[in-house]
């Protein structure tokens, strides 16, 4: 891949202007139009330090080229050599690929926060049990990432676990790195309640939601909504208190149905709850999008749609599979504590991979 200079030096241009542009007096009264700006350029200055990177290694190569030729009457020197010459071969391609990644449009949601959805699908008790094991191992991922979670919404099952719960991840870059966790999850194990050891199989899907930085970016009209308040209730469907501070919304037109009983305020609940259906109306225009451009579906890493199967959990053999891009990992142990990174990598790896095959093609046609 050969780097255009001119490209280069807009990139250094932008990056001034931005700086001027931040240290503007008054800049960051307007929270959300800083924080574009902060984002676009520490973006320009991670390409920038790419692409410096890159021709390091380019540089050091070529130098390493006129050692070897100067080494012949050296063997110490030149195996030196040639093992420095393997090392930067080898870690060029790498940071080609990092460079091209940072060179692809970014996704404007990326850098959102996020709402998940767990719910219990196929398997009764054991699939409630497995959406409880799902919330911790995201909880526990998002505690090593430094991020802030908080359930909104939860309706335990009397074995323990979720029949479903809703909670919200807030941090840097959440949506870009959780994205990929939408769809079917399926967990193959030997049930608690299971005397004779049979192996189960069970199942939770996952939705992953850009969460709204303004419920104004969705556009819902009172008149299209059915606010019901109820007494916010615990497992079993005991009342945990005594006034309607539970709230529950439907959006008429979409038939979309949202509640929040977390809080103790019913203003509080509603405000989250509103904050949910703005995320959930936003991630169906965004669908319906995605419906209408056929080529976008072909080089995402799954659609998103909660009914593809995307990933098996097997206890047994302590093996995850991730089917959408064959992964098999035999630390599944390690994987439910939280340690999700080199799943997440995997993912984030090949989509960078489809996004630029397809950059590439669209530039030779």
């Amino acid at each position: 891949m050969e780097l255009e200079p001119a490209y280069f030096r807009q990139v250094a241009v932008r990056a001034e202007e931005l700086e001027q542009a931040m240290s503007v007096p008054g800049a960051a009264s307007n929270p959300r139009t800083f924080k574009e700006l902060v984002r676009e350029h520490q973006r320009l200055r991670d390409l920038t330090r790419a692409s410096e990177e890159l021709e390091r290694l380019r540089r050091t190569l070529a130098d390493n080229a006129e050692l070897l030729g100067e080494s012949a009457n050296d063997p110490e020197l030149e195996e030196i050599a040639r093992a420095e010459k393997a090392e930067l071969e080898a870690a060029i391609p790498g940071a080609e690929r990092a460079l091209m990644a940072l060179m692809l449009p970014a996704d404007p949601d990326d850098s959102r926060n996020t709402i998940l959805e767990i719910r219990a699908g196929t398997g009764g008790d054991e699939a409630a049990l497995f959406a409880g094991d799902l919330f911790r191992m995201y909880s526990r991922f998002a505690d090593s990432r430094g991020w802030k979670t908080g359930v909104i919404d939860a309706s335990p099952s009397e074995l323990g676990g979720f029949k479903e719960i809703i909670f919200s991840v807030e941090g840097t870059d959440v949506y870009k790195t959780l994205r990929y966790e939408s769809g079917g999850h399926r967990v193959q194990r030997v049930p608690e309640t299971e005397a004779q050891g049979r192996v189960h199989t069970s199942a939770a899907t996952v939705a992953v939601l850009p969460e709204v930085e303004e419920i104004s970016e969705v556009e819902i009209k009172p008149e299209e909504l059915r606010i019901d308040l109820f007494c916010a209730s615990g497992p079993g469907g005991q009342k945990v208190n005594k006034t309607e501070s539970a709230i529950r919304i439907t959006h008429l037109p979409t038939g979309i149905v949202v509640a929040c009983q977390d809080e103790r305020s019913q203003n509080r609940n509603r405000d989250k709850a509103m904050k949910v259906l703005a995320s959930k109306l936003l991630d169906l225009r965004r669908q319906q999008d995605h419906d209408k451009m056929a080529n976008e579906r072909k080089t995402q890493i799954g659609s998103g749609d909660r009914s593809e199967r995307i990933r098996t959990y097997n206890f047994p053999q302590n093996r995850l599979t991730d089917h959408r891009i064959n992964l098999t990992l035999y630390s599944l142990d390690q994987i439910m504590e939280g340690k999700l990174d080199e799943v997440i990598d995997a993912l984030q790896s090949r989509d960078v991979e489809l996004r630029l095959a397809e950059q590439m093609g669209s530039a030779r046609g």
